[in-house]
């Protein structure tokens, strides 16, 4: 009886943990091919930040003081957190300056989706990055 029971709580407390999904953290090239991102813990969540680019400064940020910064450096992924199979947080799209809700999953070691919405996830749109390393 007590291997059975002991079995039963190694389960119950290796469930949880298969849940989690897998760590987003490295460099990604997005699906257009010009820009890298990297990902990585930033406190008890994930951030992305632009480190390599064709695009030179952020031009249409909605805010037209930041128009004028370097692109490379700007954090484009914020408050990523797990949920459900992946990840939920907020996105900035420098193509057009607007900031969605978004969420990640990783679709294997390589590569991974992810999707902005608007008007609580009644229009999204979704793209696949390459994993750079």
């Amino acid at each position: 009886m007590r291997p059975v029971l002991l079995a039963a709580i190694g389960a119950a407390l290796a469930a949880p943990a298969l849940a989690q999904p897998r760590d987003p953290s490295g460099t990604w090239l997005t699906a257009s091919g010009d820009t890298r991102v990297r990902i990585a813990r930033c406190g008890s969540a994930y951030c992305g930040t632009i480190v390599s680019s064709t695009y030179r400064k952020d031009t249409n940020n909605a805010d037209p003081a930041k128009r004028d910064r370097d692109i490379v450096g700007v954090q484009i992924i914020w408050d990523l957190r797990p949920s459900g199979d992946g990840f939920s947080g907020q996105l900035y799209n420098p193509q057009d300056g607007r900031t969605y809700s978004g969420k990640l999953r990783l679709k294997g070691a390589g590569s991974l989706d992810l999707s902005g919405c608007v008007l609580g996830g009644l229009f999204c749109r979704s793209q696949t990055w390459t994993r750079v390393n």
